[in-house]
């Protein structure tokens, strides 16, 4: 994966960062999920290398990036801090300004990063989100149900720590079968790093406390600014066998966020850059070019 990527780690001023860049052209920065790594772009990322410098990060506290202690506020993992580290990835190597993708709390931390440095992003896409809030305001049965996860993983430490740290590797290949709609889209070689990633007891607290944040004060940074929409042109792509697709008129819900929104839902479930490779980079081809 990612032969022709040369991997570079860069100190930002809340934690070093871990990454690939490859490519050559306008810079395009990629950011994963949960539970995974930069690693859910290695389907994609060699795909967009003809015409984009692409750079494909872990978030801090995923991956190969630093995991910073934590805090009673959940800031340290808050989508402002984290926002802050991929901006300050970008400068360092020398991008004011570039396109970006996020999928799942990759596509939340962008959404962060765009109202807090708006100079900063020329296009944006998010894949398979609704805002954070409007989860929040709208939970029923259904999306309980299958959003557990947000709820269990928000629990005071350590309790879901310890029950996940018990059998990491179940955990990790239990939610990627429930969330996509093609288990088999995830390769050896990716399920292997993810497991390896996610299996380190200090990546199942941080990525916790990710989920912790936003459930507090990611939320109290949204209602200081729910008045301030999106100006960049924003793409939003979802699965159509997925949560987001049952629950919500998705495009509608980033019409009340954003100036210019367009986009589509794609054949599969969550998990747009593996199950769906080519579709997605089509789509991301079309809206940046």
């Amino acid at each position: 994966m990612f032969e022709q990527f040369t991997h570079h780690r860069i100190p930002t001023s809340g934690a070093t960062i871990n990454l690939v860049k490859g490519g050559k052209g306008v810079p395009l920065l990629l950011l994963h999920g949960y539970p995974q790594t930069h690693v859910i772009w290695h389907k994609v990322a060699p795909l967009l290398c003809d015409r984009f410098t692409v750079i494909c990060s872990d978030l801090r506290g995923y991956g190969d990036s630093d995991k910073p202690p934590s805090d009673p506020t959940h800031f340290t993992y808050s989508k402002r801090a984290t926002a802050q580290d991929q901006v300050e990835v970008m400068a360092a190597l020398g991008f004011e300004r570039f396109f970006a993708v996020g999928h799942d709390r990759g596509a939340r931390v962008l959404h962060r990063l765009i109202l807090d440095h708006p100079e900063r992003v020329e296009k944006a896409a998010v894949l398979d989100i609704v805002p954070t809030r409007t989860i929040f305001q709208t939970v029923n049965k259904e999306l309980a149900i299958a959003y557990e996860h947000w709820f269990f993983l928000i629990q005071p430490y350590d309790f879901p720590e310890r029950l996940i740290g018990n059998n990491p590797e179940f955990y990790l290949r239990t939610k990627l079968k429930q969330w996509s709609a093609n288990p088999n889209s995830f390769t050896d070689e990716a399920m292997a790093e993810y497991i390896r990633c996610f299996s380190n007891p200090a990546t199942i607290h941080a990525t916790c406390e990710d989920y912790r944040a936003a459930a507090t004060i990611d939320l109290e940074h949204d209602e200081a600014d729910i008045n301030s929409k999106i100006q960049c042109p924003l793409l939003v792509l979802w699965g159509a066998k997925g949560v987001m697709a049952r629950r919500y008129n998705v495009l509608e819900t980033w019409r009340e966020r954003a100036i210019n929104v367009r986009g589509k839902a794609l054949d599969c479930g969550h998990f747009l850059p593996e199950e769906a490779p080519e579709e997605t980079v089509d789509m991301l081809l079309d809206f940046f070019n």
